[in-house]
Parts: C-alpha cells; structure tokens; sequence
C-alpha cells in the first residue's frame, strides 16, 4: 500500500458505501494510520491508498502517541455553520498548498470501526481535516476549491505531477484506467455490497 499522487485516477473516484468490516479493513486501516504519520499527515482518505471506499483516518497531532487516532467509515457531512479560510495542502499533492474556505463547523455523522455510531459537532482543524477528507471520498481535491488566481499559482506545480504520472505510466509502474477501475470493482465488490 502507498499513497497515490495527483492525477491519479482513483483520487477522481466516487467511494462506495462500506458494508463489511472484517480483518482484511482493519488491517488496511492500521496501514494507512502508519502511512499517514510516515508522511507527516493529520489526515488520509481510502482514494488517496488507491481503494474505492468511503473511509479516512484522523489524528490531529499526526502523532499515534500524543493525538487521537479517529476512523470514519460512510460519512456524512450536515449543518455547516460560519466560514473560515485556512492553507491547506494534500499528502496526494506534496508540496503544494493554497488557502481554501471552508465552513468553520459542521456535524458529522459516520461509524468507526466496531460499528458504532459518530455522532458530533466539530470545528478547528478536526472540521477541517474531516471536510478535506470526506471531500476526497467524493473525489474532490482541495485545489477543486481554490480561487482561480490560486489556481494559476499552482499550474506549475500540478503539471510536475502531471509529466511524472504519465512517465510512470509509459514505464508500467502505474496501470491504465481500465486495470484500475477493474481492481476497483473487485475490492467494492468485497466490502460494499
């Protein structure tokens, strides 16, 4: 398992709804929380570890000792209240940030892994993490939030990513669409239905 970089085509995918959790989901999320601290992160969605399922990780403190290590499984974003801007920046889109306006609270609705239910409002950087990541889930990406101005700033950046991926894929290292969206079915097959 690693973390997928932009363009990738499973960061565009909408996530499925979970429906199983079994040692195979447990396992995916304990190594995604590892993914996650090795990069520094406070936050990682399942399309970022190139899976179809509605699912991130979260800890604050991107410290497994210190933080709170959250799951959030098939969640639901309601009640958004205030606005709030804030630089952000994607462990799919190293290197790049840009200031993103959010809602500065919101309620979430999920379920974590022993399937109980999420059920809170939050705001300060947990809102934030949480609205970036679900965000993911819908195959949203931060820079799809950016001013246009901001958007431009980053261009560059984005085409970096863009000439690596498509080396990347020449070479075979990353396979076609059609493989991936392949392997997508499969593992939605397994834990979405």
């Amino acid at each position: 398992m690693e973390i997928v970089q932009y363009p990738h085509p499973t960061l565009r995918y909408k996530s499925k709804p979970i429906t199983r959790v079994d040692r195979g989901l447990r396992e995916i999320v304990k190594n995604m929380f590892s993914l996650m601290y090795e990069a520094k992160g406070i936050g990682l969605a399942a399309n970022q570890v190139d899976l179809p399922l509605q699912l991130f990780v979260v800890n604050t403190k991107s410290d497994p000792v210190e933080g709170e290590e959250r799951v959030f499984i098939n969640p639901v974003i309601t009640k958004p209240k205030g606005s709030h801007e804030a630089e952000e920046g994607c462990l799919s889109i190293i290197g790049v940030n840009a200031m993103v306006v959010r809602p500065e609270q919101i309620h979430i609705s999920a379920y974590d892994l022993d399937g109980n239910e999420i059920s809170e409002t939050v705001d300060g950087l947990l809102a934030k993490a949480i609205q970036h990541e679900t965000d993911h889930l819908e195959g949203v990406l931060f820079i799809d939030r950016i001013s246009e101005s901001s958007r431009k700033q980053v261009d560059i950046e984005l085409e970096d990513f863009e000439i690596d991926f498509k080396s990347r894929r020449e070479t075979g290292s990353i396979p076609d669409d059609q493989t991936i969206m392949k392997r997508l079915s499969e593992i939605e097959a397994k834990y979405c239905s």
